[in-house]
């Protein structure tokens, strides 16, 4: 009776019981031909193949026929297409990838990993060309697993790990928003800092805290409240800062629309914006400048970050190497943090 194999056996699990990269065990056992030392060391080489044949792995041959019939559609997921920050960036991608002779579709994942694994599957089954996320989150696996199965991605407006992405340079924008901030003599800063899974949000209240700290002030834990990227998330994180009664003397808002939700919580608190609290937002959206105090804010590239992104998939999919971007920010000065 000979040795019954384990059909459940998969890539991820190898590499787990290795200590490897997933990507190196599938280059490795899909080398087709190709020389597998180009992937890894011989020895390496040796173990994946020991152990894949111990373990009884074999591969999914319906899944690799999917691989190499790939279209000319490109699946990108977001968190919310609704929010206008994501809706621009999406606008570059499709413009871009009519250039490149692509589709797009865009699906919304709600930043739930049920969901963004569910519609992940979804266009893999429609065999997409390649894979645009709007949605990655720090210290998250998933996109190991999307990498072992060597279709391409890109990241973009996000990032998290060494995957290739195009974003803003959210930790200079940070930093930019700290200068001013010193700048007009603003010294008892508060942060509303965003989903603290999202690198935006991360490396924005970073370059912020850093400036401060080079300049001998520290902004202690409690100043920085996070919360979802819209006006209701930035009402309740400003809400959390103001209840205690030591009121900031600036407040800044790592989304525009958190901004706007923090200026009708200073406005109930009695606080006027900028002779009391100065406030500043991030991306520069159309409303900020029109707001009844114009707000300052960070202009983040956003439509040239989905072009970017795109035209960044359409190389990996041609076989190109491609490094990831980060694209300079602006500081926006206007009446919210400028008193006459």
């Amino acid at each position: 009776m000979g040795e019954s194999r384990n059909p459940t056996v998969t890539l991820r699990m190898i590499a787990d019981e290795l200590g490897i990269h997933p990507s190196t065990v599938s280059r490795v056992l899909n080398a087709s031909g190709s020389d597998p030392s180009k992937w890894a060391a011989a020895e390496t080489v040796q173990r994946i193949r020991n152990l894949a044949t111990e373990r009884g792995y074999h591969p999914n041959v319906y899944a690799a026929n999917l691989r190499t019939a790939r279209s000319n559609l490109v699946g990108v997921i977001v968190p919310r297409l609704q929010d206008y920050v994501l809706a621009t960036v999406y606008e570059g991608i499709e413009e871009a990838a009519i250039e490149h002779g692509l589709s797009t579709f865009v699906t919304n994942s709600l930043d739930r990993a049920d969901n963004r694994r569910a519609r992940t599957s979804m266009m893999i089954e429609r065999r997409v060309g390649g894979l645009i996320f709007g949605d990655a989150h720090l210290e998250d696996s998933f996109l190991e697993e999307i990498a072992a199965q060597d279709i391409p991605f890109v990241l973009v407006s996000r990032y998290t790990g060494a995957h290739i992405s195009v974003t803003g340079d959210d930790y200079l924008g940070g930093r930019l928003v700290g200068e001013h901030l010193l700048s007009i003599g603003r010294r008892n800063v508060a942060i509303l800092a965003g989903l603290p899974f999202a690198s935006t949000a991360r490396d924005r209240t970073r370059g912020v805290t850093d400036v401060f700290k080079e300049a001998g002030i520290g902004i202690s834990a409690d100043r920085i409240v996070h919360g979802p990227f819209d006006a209701a998330g930035g009402r309740a994180a400003a809400n959390a800062v103001l209840r205690s009664g030591r009121y900031p003397d600036a407040i800044f808002a790592t989304n525009d629309f958190a901004a706007i939700g923090a200026l009708g919580s200073l406005r109930d608190h009695g606080l006027s914006v900028p002779e009391h609290v100065a406030l500043v937002g991030y991306n520069d959206t159309p409303l900020a400048a029109e707001m009844l105090v114009p707000l300052t804010t960070v202009r983040s590239p956003m439509h040239v970050m989905g072009r970017r992104a795109l035209e960044l998939l359409a190389d990996i999919m041609a076989g190109q190497s491609v490094v990831s971007e980060h694209l300079k920010p602006e500081l926006i000065v206007r009446a919210s943090s400028r008193i006459a």
